[in-house]
């Protein structure tokens, strides 16, 4: 069975990666009503895009949306001292 090119898999996520030439980091946000920074991850490729230009960014740098096995994600996230938030497409945080 194959998986739509819009699902990334079971165990995989969407992510918004800047400059993945360079440095490449996960694009990360802070939500001040639970005081925690998170990385913005998602479900589709779909509901990546259709968020992906209501996300703050920083000038100057460039922006892709990946797929990333969640193991991986959770555990580059909690390094750097971050949760992972499962958003949908209009910048809600479900998860």
């Amino acid at each position: 069975m194959t998986e739509s090119k819009e699902s990334g898999g079971e165990g995989w996520l969407w992510v918004v990666v800047s400059d993945k030439d360079t440095d490449g980091h996960y694009l990360g946000l802070y939500d001040k009503g639970q005081d925690m920074n998170f990385i913005p991850a998602f479900e589709s490729k779909e509901a990546a895009n259709e968020c992906f230009l209501q996300l703050p960014r920083e000038k100057g740098k460039k922006y892709e949306v990946q797929a990333v096995h969640i193991e991986e994600l959770s555990k580059d996230a909690e390094k750097a001292g971050f949760g992972v938030a499962i958003v949908d497409g209009d910048g809600k945080i479900v998860k």
